[in-house]
């Protein structure tokens, strides 16, 4: 991969100085993953930083044979940075729900990037407090109705790994229970809710393509806004 790649494709690197932008092409190694396949497991964290170049993962918690979507990345997103600054053992697993190309710096390699270059360090802290303040945001939404929670998730999907075309904002056609995981509802609802919001015009799926487009991003901001309002009058009248 061209060294310019990594500043363009990851968040993380954006502010890199020339020299560790030299340097990462040197400690990265390349990974494909199919659909449903595990890339990390409850013993294998820690080892490695993953950085997603293309395609989509869950973060999901498994106890026994139940397992439960926590989290859904994207394009340009990362994981692992956590178990290697913090070795208390983790009780999550990482799988692709797509086809995946990913870059992994080894746990050695990626400490001797954050002492080498403190840009780097600070940008990792200040993209894990921003993760924490969207892990606190949806747990805000837990008493919404599930419409609301819903549209949250795909605006989020949307504005951090969504494509832009003539027809809308592109992101991966999440499976329906996955998204039944992250609204903390029953899969009934996602299915009716997402049926409702393509009789609106507001969300197109692509079933062949694994596609789900956005129609009209700022009108699906707006009833999701729109709908925090009326639910919280509706609630404060009672």
């Amino acid at each position: 991969m061209e060294t310019p790649a990594f500043s363009e494709l990851f968040d993380l690197f954006s502010t890199a100085s020339a020299e560790t932008l030299e340097w990462l092409p040197s400690i990265t190694e390349e990974q494909e993953y199919e659909p449903n396949s595990a890339i990390l497991t409850q013993n294998t964290w820690g080892n490695a930083v993953y950085f997603i170049v293309s395609g989509w993962v869950k973060v999901q918690h498994r106890a026994g044979e139940n397992a439960v979507t926590l989290e859904i990345l994207g394009p340009g997103d990362f994981f692992g940075e956590v178990a290697i600054l913090d070795e208390t053992p983790r009780a999550t697993e990482i799988v692709a729900i797509s086809a995946v190309k990913s870059l992994s710096i080894s746990a050695q390699r990626f400490l001797q990037t954050l002492f080498r270059d403190p840009q780097v360090n600070l940008r990792l802290s200040k993209l894990m407090v921003r993760k924490m303040r969207l892990y606190q945001s949806r747990l805000q939404l837990q008493w919404q109705p599930s419409k609301v929670k819903l549209v949250k998730i795909l605006l989020f999907l949307g504005e951090n790994y969504g494509k832009t075309t003539e027809k809308g904002t592109e992101i991966f056609q999440i499976p329906d229970q996955d998204l039944a995981d992250l609204a903390a509802v029953n899969l009934e609802e996602i299915i009716k809710n997402l049926e409702g919001l393509q009789n609106q015009g507001l969300v197109e799926i692509d079933e062949s393509n694994q596609i789900l487009c956005l129609s009209n991003p700022k009108q699906l901001a707006h009833l999701y806004h729109q709908s925090r309002i009326n639910f919280y009058r509706a609630h404060s009248q009672e």
